[in-house]
């Protein structure tokens, strides 16, 4: 019997097969620079964990791997498409990013992931209304598993930047600004930014370039390169186990810097984490480009 079965399940078309759904890109966020009113926007923390979607049967990274969560994980949740984060809590990105490269995880290993949804990919409406049907869609569910992310107005800049502040000191990246008015379109959005203190990107990892001083006999610095060619060096943000055991040459890291120097390469970069899957690339922009 067991043989027959093996059989036929060789003789499935690869349709039939886990694959990633034909759905549309995901709206990504622009860089906020201040020159459209605070009021509004819904502002919510931008969380540190992994992007995830929804598509009412199954549960995919954003670059189109199926997530392993364990069976019971997605229990109750609505066969509506959604757009949300996985997420363990502040500090706890590593953590998380290994359970879900991992399959097999239990029950156990997923407690306290949260899928914390933030958008509704196939709702035609803008978004204070998709954030109604969020509310309504969660209350429904009633699953320890989904939440939604908290969204709050405020009416002056001074106000978003307490609030910035506060979520930086409190171990948060920094913050997402949804238009209220605002439509659920693919790429690079002009009614979605995010709002950090630094800049973060990816970059490949060329060499490892030897230590002097204090870490002497170990990595001193990474030299990468962007996905548009420039090269620089990451000398700073690794712990001494990374610098003992170095991301691999070829793989791509996330970096933080603080704006560009007038060569355009990126001021004061410091070493975040290695990048496991790169986000698929935007029309129009080199692949590992964006984030």
């Amino acid at each position: 019997m067991r043989l027959l079965l093996l059989a036929l399940l060789c003789l499935l078309p690869a349709a039939t097969l886990p694959a990633a759904p034909a759905t549309p890109a995901p709206m990504l966020a622009s860089t906020w620079r201040g020159d459209q009113p605070v009021h509004a926007f819904l502002v919510s923390e931008k969380l540190d964990g992994v992007r995830a979607r929804w598509d009412g049967r199954r549960l995919w990274t954003r670059g189109g791997a199926p997530v392993p969560a364990p069976a019971g994980f997605t229990r109750g949740w609505p066969a509506e498409p959604m757009d949300g984060e996985l997420w363990l809590g502040r500090g706890r990105f590593d953590e998380l990013g290994a359970l879900v490269r991992r399959v097999g995880g239990t029950a156990a290993d997923w407690q306290g992931v949260r899928f914390m949804l933030f958008d509704l990919p196939a709702h035609p409406g803008p978004f204070a209304q998709r954030l109604q049907r969020m509310r309504e869609l969660v209350a429904a569910a009633r699953s320890p598993t989904l939440a939604l992310v908290e969204q709050r107005r405020f009416d002056s800049a001074a106000a978003l930047d307490a609030e910035l502040a506060r979520v930086v000191a409190a171990g948060g990246e920094g913050l997402v600004l949804h238009r209220a008015d605002g439509l659920y379109r693919s790429g690079r959005s002009d009614t979605l930014f995010k709002y950090k203190p630094h800049e973060d990107a990816e970059a490949q990892v060329l060499a490892h370039l030897p230590g002097k001083g204090r870490h002497h006999g170990r990595m001193g610095a990474l030299l990468v390169r962007t996905a548009d060619g420039r090269q620089f060096r990451i000398g700073s943000g690794f712990s001494d186990a990374q610098r003992e055991a170095p991301p691999p040459v070829g793989s791509w890291v996330t970096y933080r810097y603080s704006g560009l120097t007038g060569n355009g390469l990126p001021r004061f970069p410091r070493f975040l984490r290695i990048r496991h899957e790169l986000p698929p690339p935007e029309p129009g922009r080199p692949a590992a480009a964006t984030r």
